[in-house]
């Protein structure tokens, strides 16, 4: 048996080598049990010609001017069938809409608890299959559903008994996933510690439960007292084109790929040295969260309460989010400690939008280190349809913009849905 896996991971290795088109990877795979365990080095195989770049080809936005293109505060972006760009505004309780091009077109929904109409807290929105707009408002406890041409398409309520919507990603594909985290309720059963990756119909059913795993320890809602442990380990994922599943905990740099059905295909690896959390980054993240409670119109004599059920880790993780990229690719964040900050950047510090720095770490379909590519400062991306990255980018103002880039040098078609026995 141990000379056939030897054989196996020579055979793997042969192979990964003769893919390279010429370029040096210092990593392995091996074989276990049918899963590939890709084993990177620090060294990237991208050479001088072969480096990804990035190119601004968009920027939507003003600091003045026609309102439709001035923004408060820019949550989640989608883009449709017809690459139509959908954005988020939190502040303004709606979703404006522009077309490729970055012409503004129209706005869909509006402040308010009727049908079709937005709560305050409005931050993530998906294109379903159709390119039916689905819009989450947990404030009002529904998904709003648009049609095509922004009328409303009725609703489904979030069932909190079910569990406390996280995080949703859609793909170009038009499928709709939704991590979901168990609460307990009060006069209610206690619930599992489980957090489930659930996929959505176009009419709010939930078709498929993708995955489970242990609920993270950044949001505590399990005792009488809320807690938020800031970098403690926490489930980071994305869905591919094609339906499968990138995941990995934070804690170490490990990245696995899952099948459409749940099965493990690849885990993907990295070295890696934690950073500690110094007290400076203490400092810097309560004075920021002080000012968003402030800013929630939190009194001041609550703020020492607040104050007490935020809790510090020790190190930072070992990555910060992760993306699937063109072409099967996978692209992993670096993190930032505020540490490393100047002090000109620290004065307008965003946590959300500033705890990933703007240096990615790029793999090919078959988990091999490319390399690095590095993203504008003050740039947040949201997501990448084929080898458009959109996201948010902010000037020294603060002003919003959104934001596309194009990734230069991907080739081929750049589509993004390529099978990997093709790579």
């Amino acid at each position: 048996m141990r000379y056939a896996n030897s054989i196996t991971s020579l055979t793997v290795l042969l192979v990964a080598a003769a893919c390279a088109g010429g370029d040096r990877w210092t990593g392995t795979i091996t074989d276990s049990a049918g899963v590939a365990m890709v084993s990177n080095t620090a060294e990237g195989m991208w050479g001088t010609s072969s480096q990804w770049t990035l190119e601004e080809e968009l920027r939507i936005g003003s600091i003045e001017g026609e309102p439709e293109y001035q923004f408060g505060q820019v949550g989640f972006i989608a883009v449709d069938s017809r690459d139509r760009i959908y954005v988020a505004d939190a502040q303004a309780q709606n979703i404006r809409v522009f077309a490729s091009s970055g012409e503004y077109e129209q706005t869909i929904g509006r402040p308010g608890a009727g049908p079709g109409e937005l709560g305050p807290g409005l931050t993530f929105l998906v294109v379903a299959s159709g390119d039916t707009l689905f819009v989450p408002d947990l404030t009002n406890r529904r998904v709003n559903l648009y049609a095509p041409d922004g009328s409303e398409a009725g609703s489904f309520p979030i069932a909190l008994e079910r569990g406390l919507p996280m995080v949703w990603r859609g793909t170009s594909t038009g499928i709709v996933a939704c991590q979901i985290r168990p609460l307990s309720l009060p006069n209610a059963p206690a619930r599992d510690s489980m957090d489930a990756i659930v996929l959505y119909g176009t009419s709010g059913e939930v078709s498929d439960t993708l995955f489970k795993f242990r609920s993270g320890g950044t949001l505590n809602l399990g005792g009488q007292t809320p807690e938020i442990n800031l970098y403690s380990p926490e489930s980071v994922w994305d869905i591919t084109a094609d339906g499968r599943l990138l995941y990995g905990v934070n804690n170490e740099y490990r990245i696995s790929l899952y099948s459409r059905g749940g099965s493990l295909e690849r885990v993907v690896s990295m070295p890696f040295e934690l950073k500690p959390v110094a007290e400076t980054d203490k400092r810097v993240v309560m004075e920021y969260l002080e000012r968003a409670w402030t800013d929630a119109g939190v009194p001041p004599q609550a703020l020492a309460q607040l104050r007490q059920i935020v809790h510090f880790g020790e190190s930072f993780p070992a990555f910060s989010s992760v993306l699937a990229g063109p072409r099967g690719s996978i692209w992993v964040q670096h993190v930032q400690p505020a540490s490393e900050l100047s002090e000109e950047e620290l004065e307008d510090y965003n946590l959300l939008e500033e705890s990933g720095a703007p240096s990615w770490d790029v793999f090919d379909a078959q988990g091999r280190y490319l390399g690095v590519v590095t993203m504008p400062p003050k740039f947040a991306p949201r997501l990448i349809r084929g080898n458009q990255i959109y996201g948010v980018w902010r000037d020294e103002l603060d002003v919003q913009y959104v934001t596309r880039l194009r990734i230069i040098g991907v080739g081929g078609d750049d589509t993004g849905v390529v099978p990997l026995e093709t790579q």
